[in-house]
């Protein structure tokens, strides 16, 4: 089963998406935080922990080992389903090895992200134990922009974490409906989905003669507001 988290920072949208069975959990990040509105981003995320006691992910957004591992302690202390978000290098492209073993190793749940490829899945298996909970996100929908697969490398991915019980692999970037049935075909473990797309993926189900009766009125009713005449 392929769990659906919500992509969204929004408190409105997240009280909504809360309430849906759908929905097991949310990712953030700091653009989708800056985008909410939010002046202060700590008093923001628990914000977002009194309404929901799903698994949430709030990023650090340190570009230094020593201050990545301060902010992932810190972010850790705010609730008990926190998963500290941690990218896989820092700007500079190195990579963020050291923080994600320290931070492992004092039992927090993290979620690696901005990963792309099964040898950097197979980097982050190297730093971590096989006890704490970790995410991999892959970001699929950016992969597919760059005109690259993303298939092969969640297939790959997903065989190398097969020894790890802890371990999950999450399809991020997400653009399109579909894409959760391919995440279900490759039975990879999460994927993440903004509101919009969670909210056509509730209805699924519509027969072909469905698609095309709805697809010739929205073309109808258009052409009627438009007054257009041949």
């Amino acid at each position: 089963m392929t769990k659906i988290f919500c992509d969204i920072a929004d408190l409105s949208l997240i009280r909504k998406f809360n309430k849906k069975k759908i929905v097991k959990g949310f990712t953030t990040n700091p653009s989708l935080i800056r985008k909410a509105g939010a002046k202060d981003y700590k008093n923001y995320c628990k914000k977002i922990l009194k309404i929901t006691k799903k698994p949430v992910s709030f990023e650090i957004f340190a570009d230094d080992e020593k201050n990545m591992i301060s902010q992932g302690l810190k972010i850790k202390s705010w609730g008990s389903n926190v998963y500290v978000k941690v990218p896989l290098t820092n700007s500079k492209g190195k990579f963020t090895g050291k923080v994600i073993k320290k931070l492992n190793r004092k039992k927090i749940k993290l979620n690696i992200t901005a990963v792309y490829n099964a040898q950097q899945t197979k980097q982050i298996l190297k730093k971590i134990n096989r006890k704490t909970k970790v995410i991999i996100s892959i970001f699929a929908g950016r992969m597919a922009d760059a005109g690259k697969d993303p298939i092969p490398e969640f297939k790959n991915s997903l065989r190398l974490v097969k020894k790890y019980a802890n371990v999950e692999i999450l399809w991020a970037s997400t653009r399109e409906p579909y894409n959760l049935l391919q995440a279900k075909q490759i039975k990879c473990h999460i994927i993440t989905v903004p509101p919009s797309i969670i909210e056509k993926i509730e209805k699924f189900g519509k027969s072909f003669q469905k698609l095309t009766t709805d697809t010739v009125k929205g073309f109808l009713k258009d052409s009627k507001k438009s007054n257009f005449k041949i």
